[in-house]
């Protein structure tokens, strides 16, 4: 490897802390809006709406000879429906729906785990090309062990709930299964192009959920001040430059290799905690860190 794809994987790498980082804040500006009366799904909505109409504007403002509404085949064009719902729609659904019959703990260990089912359908799916050495795998475990000393703190108990740790698990699988699409999409297509097509797949798909729960709230609610800019931070940053960024962290990383870095955002998270509401960093979180610091390290060579 030379030292010029040494950078790039380098900066790729940063990027990747960056987003997960990004990522990890979101909860706080989340709950703002869940506090102003939007609901989980709503909050969704508007999130993808406006990261879509903003990417949409970008593309026929600065690319538009290269721009096109569809994928090569009805194939593709099936898998980016795939990356929609299981990066977009489903994803998110399951992950709110599981807050409501288990504990946050219980929903961030299990979705946070996401990188060894990655792992296990990139190595089931990729058997003959990608191959994981003894060296990797216990990176990853390493790694797995750390996020779950961060997120329960110390506290090794579990409420067992079936329904809602199935729902935690379905996000999970769905984020696994978004990289593991992603893969080989990027090979194909350009970012700029997934990640629109994304947004829009999300958005069509989460339609049938507004006839089981009808309603969405007003534009003087939208418009208020509180509302207004953690919107605008979820949709532009969160969600339309983050989405972009991780689209083509995958490409340059490989699925499991970008994927490991969702082990990160505990931390991220933590931190914000300690940061904006004063939480106590615990030597478990320390702890933590280190684990999945050297487990990312380990994961990562080859």
């Amino acid at each position: 490897m030379n030292r010029q794809s040494i950078g790039k994987t380098g900066f790729a790498h940063f990027m990747a802390f960056v987003t997960v980082a990004i990522w990890g804040s979101t909860f706080v500006f989340t709950k703002i809006l869940l506090l102003n009366g939007l609901s989980p799904a709503q909050i969704f909505t508007l999130r993808f709406i406006i990261a879509y109409v903003l990417l949409l504007a970008f593309e026929l403002a600065f690319r538009w000879q290269s721009f096109k509404l569809f994928s090569k085949s009805w194939r593709d064009e099936l898998m980016l429906l795939l990356l929609g719902v299981t990066g977009g729609s489903l994803y998110f659904l399951t992950e709110n729906a599981a807050m409501l019959y288990t504990t946050a703990t219980n929903t961030s260990l299990i979705v946070c785990s996401c990188p060894l089912f990655a792992m296990l359908l990139v190595a089931l799916v990729y058997h003959h090309s990608e191959k994981f050495t003894r060296v990797q795998v216990i990176g990853s475990l390493m790694a797995c062990l750390g996020m779950a000393a961060v997120v329960l703190n110390g506290h090794f108990v579990l409420h067992l709930s079936p329904l809602g740790d199935m729902l935690a698990f379905g996000a999970c699988l769905c984020w696994a299964i978004y990289s593991l699409l992603m893969k080989s999409v990027t090979e194909r297509y350009s970012t700029f192009f997934i990640t629109r097509k994304v947004f829009f797949y999300g958005l069509l798909t989460i339609l049938p959920y507004y006839i089981v729960y009808p309603g969405f709230p007003s534009m003087e609610v939208i418009l208020s001040h509180q509302v207004l800019w953690n919107l605008l931070f979820l949709s532009v940053v969160a969600s339309m430059v983050c989405f972009l960024v991780w689209n083509w962290v995958i490409h340059q990383l490989g699925a499991v290799v970008a994927t490991n870095w969702v082990y990160f955002n505990p931390i991220t998270t933590i931190l914000f905690a300690w940061w904006l509401l004063h939480e106590q960093i615990t030597p478990w979180f320390l702890l933590g860190t280190v684990l999945i610091l050297v487990g990312m390290y380990l994961c990562d060579r080859h």
